[in-house]
């Protein structure tokens, strides 16, 4: 009896050890040294660069991966995180020699557009939503609420723009002209990072840079999208393209697993957020579909 409880338990281990090592796979088990087609999400609004970077990086390395798809469903984020990822997906590609396609699902506008266009192939379903290629610049004007409450914001500088953006007051039009220039600056770099990566010419971008987007339908005439497709069809023409024949195996990023403190302690910002941070308004800018 004691034998068996122990044969028991080896197995259970051995179980859980196999089941570590292929981690982060998806369809079942990847052999060692299987060819293999790497999965990335990018979902929701785009403000933080490091952990797709590093995803990148990860399967830029291995060797068993033969080409990345970024499954993207996403309005855009943050200017400048938008445009790491963006630069992250080249170096890749460049320096690793690696396919990366992207795959539009249900939206890929302004920044995750930005990422999308840096990939070797762009697919989209019809009813897909892309483009949105524009710079927006706001914060949270909050003067009325504290004349309301009188209170009084003191602020002492050295730089006429130093408190250039303070929410207790209105822009003065130099300020305006000036929050004006960076907008158009990133404005620039946008159309020609897309630019670059559709091997085209900013001046054939710039006529669809108006911060509207399209239809998969009506995108891939303007050579917004290459194709027209959903995510299983940007997987299984990747996977062919590579050289993988029959189904591809899929491996995808461990997903984070939290309890309930831990989604409390995630979200605790969220739930009850703090009411200092209510004030905490400096001005953002974004590659953002709103």
């Amino acid at each position: 009896m004691i034998v068996g409880a122990v044969m028991i338990a080896l197995g259970l281990i051995a179980a859980s050890t196999m089941k570590t090592l292929v981690a982060g796979t998806e369809g079942g088990s990847v052999g060692f040294g299987e060819d293999s087609i790497a999965v990335i999400d990018i979902t929701g609004v785009i403000t933080d660069a490091d952990k797709i970077d590093k995803q990148l990086a990860k399967y830029g390395d291995d060797g068993s991966v033969k080409a990345i798809v970024l499954h993207i469903d996403s309005p855009g984020g943050g200017a400048a995180a938008s445009q790491e990822i963006y630069h992250e997906v080249m170096r890749v590609r460049q320096e690793k020699h690696k396919k990366i396609v992207a795959s539009v699902e249900s939206m890929g506008a302004s920044g995750a557009y930005y990422i999308a266009s840096a990939c070797d192939r762009i697919y989209a379903n019809q009813a897909s939503v892309v483009g949105s290629i524009g710079v927006i610049m706001e914060w949270t004007n909050y003067g009325d609420l504290m004349r309301w409450a009188k209170l009084k914001n003191v602020a002492i500088t050295h730089g006429e723009l130093k408190d250039a953006g303070d929410p207790t007051r209105d822009l003065t039009p130099k300020e305006q002209a000036y929050f004006q220039s960076l907008v158009d600056n990133m404005y620039g770099q946008f159309v020609h990072d897309v630019a670059v990566g559709r091997h085209t010419t900013d001046e054939k971008i710039t006529p669809l840079a108006t911060g509207q987007v399209w239809t998969g339908e009506q995108a891939q005439p303007l050579g917004l999208i290459d194709e027209q497709g959903g995510f299983r069809v940007a997987l299984i023409e990747t996977a062919r393209s590579v050289g993988i024949k029959g189904e591809p195996a899929v491996v995808r990023p461990n997903k984070e697993k939290h309890g309930l403190l831990g989604m409390l302690s995630d979200n605790a910002d969220d739930l009850f957020p703090n009411p200092s941070k209510l004030l905490d308004r400096a001005p953002g800018f974004y590659f953002l579909w709103k």
